[in-house]
């Protein structure tokens, strides 16, 4: 039974910062409860419908946009209905068309604001973008329906264990008292020392979830250093342990729910294209298809044979300050054959294949996902790519693509920050290059760390031999 406080949470607090902040997070969270019972055809349809009102903003507000429209034959104005071959006459979007063309594509007007984001993921190319109040409210409508197919409703305990700054400043210390105040405890990804993540162990009982969200292999660590001390985490109030940001390998997925008692749900998003889809009690992962159009394309830009993977090429339809329109994500994916178990009418997305990162750790034993790092890189203008290696504790090798826009402050900012993370006894060597090939197994690593972990830990790391590999993550 739901305390006061949730409820108050859930009826008056959240839906009340969400109208202060100009979001229509609950009102689409309304529309994603019924649109999801849809056919898969009246799902289709919908995307069609969201499609045309897209092109139209598009062609109105982003005059780069307007041109490939235009270009392409399409009329989104026309009474004709649009399809999904019509949208492939449109040339796909790459970053570096949103990075060098962002003038010609935002709608600095859009109403509530297009607020600027710098992001990188673990793509190892920076991309700053702008988004608006839909695209935000379709992430957190998103999460609040996925939620509740584990049963765990808006204002119920939440733990996250995700990155934050090197220092909180006044902003930092205002979303700290936010968060508390909506039942959610913020755990420093970036800062896992064994008395930290002992620490974290307690305050997690103490505050006792419904759900806990993180970094897939932060929480496999987490999970990993428990296991050493001989501690488990099933709380009696625990329902799922929801995992993003990199692939969740099977290792992983076992290590997370023999440590806490419950079932790992596996989240595939993006800060550029957003909440994508997350996993269901049923083991599927469902695509958010209300606001995202997913192509799978092979190497020539052709659609895929059924069941096989290729790039993922998304169509956000909520991303009208900024539009992505058949945008290369770099990741990698397979559509299933397949329906959803509950009856829903949403895609369904048979594996995702990330690209992989490693931890990085500081002299003192401290270990930091490696999003403490991209976080650095990702700011520092002038960057097209790089790759972080971090070869003993006091020797770091970082290779950068440059754009235009690098200059010695460029290298200047790169080489503090990350002295701000890892300490400033470290030796760092920027070297420019001309491309960053990928690794031998042609996975792309920007982060990769040399240094062990302390023992018992690197269960966290290890991946699944490759009869193990995961039908779906």
């Amino acid at each position: 039974m739901a305390s006061l406080y949730t409820k108050l949470v859930a009826h008056t607090l959240f839906p009340l910062h969400e109208r202060l902040m100009q979001r229509p997070t609950f009102g689409y969270v309304d529309e994603l409860e019924k649109s999801q019972w849809l056919s898969r055809a009246g799902v289709e349809q919908l995307q069609m419908h969201k499609l045309k009102l897209l092109l139209q903003s598009a062609e109105q507000h982003s005059p780069w946009h307007a041109e490939r429209i235009h270009a392409a034959g399409l009329e989104p104005r026309s009474d004709a209905p649009l399809t999904l071959e019509a949208l492939r006459r449109l040339p796909t979007m790459t970053k570096q068309d949103a990075t060098r063309n962002v003038e010609q594509l935002v709608w600095r007007d859009i109403p509530g604001g297009a607020f600027k984001y710098n992001t990188g993921g673990s793509s190892g190319q920076p991309l700053i973008f702008h988004y608006g109040r839909l695209r935000q409210a379709s992430d957190a409508a998103g999460r609040i329906r996925a939620r509740r197919w584990w049963g765990v409703e808006v204002g119920d305990r939440e733990v996250y264990l995700w990155g934050a700054p090197v220092e909180l400043n006044k902003t930092g210390h205002i979303k700290a008292l936010r968060d508390r105040l909506l039942n959610q405890l913020v755990l420093n990804a970036f800062d896992m020392s064994a008395a930290n993540m002992d620490a974290y162990i307690e305050a997690i009982r103490r505050f006792q979830p419904k759900c806990i969200y993180g970094y897939a292999s932060s929480l496999a660590l987490l999970a990993a250093h428990a296991r050493e001390r001989s501690t488990r985490l099933r709380l009696p109030s625990l329902k799922v342990v929801c995992t993003t940001g990199e692939p969740l390998y099977p290792h992983q997925r076992k290590l997370i729910e023999e440590t806490f008692g419950v079932p790992a749900a596996n989240e595939f998003g993006s800060r550029d294209i957003g909440f994508t889809a997350h996993e269901t009690p049923d083991g599927q992962m469902l695509l958010m298809s209300e606001s995202i159009i997913l192509e799978v394309l092979d190497t020539q830009g052709n659609p895929v044979a059924p069941g096989e993977s290729g790039e993922a090429v998304m169509t956000g339809l909520c991303s009208h300050a900024q539009p992505f329109i058949r945008y290369r994500t770099g990741d990698v994916v397979r559509y299933a054959n397949d329906t959803c178990k509950a009856g829903r009418g949403l895609h369904v997305i048979g594996e995702v294949v990330g690209r992989t990162t490693d931890f990085v750790v500081r002299s003192d034993g401290t270990i930091m996902h490696a999003l403490a790092v991209i976080y650095v890189l990702r700011a520092t203008e002038g960057i097209d790519e790089f790759k972080f290696i971090q070869h003993s504790i006091q020797d770091v090798e970082i290779l950068v693509v440059r754009n235009p826009d690098w200059t010695e402050q460029s290298r200047d900012k790169a080489v503090s920050g990350i002295q701000a993370r890892l300490g400033n006894n470290v030796r760092i060597e920027l070297r420019l290059v001309d491309s960053i090939p990928p690794e031998v197994s042609g996975k792309y690593r920007y982060v990769v760390s040399h240094v062990p972990l302390q023992s018992g830990l690197d269960s966290a790391l290890r991946e699944s031999p490759p009869t193990m590999q995961p039908e779906k993550i």
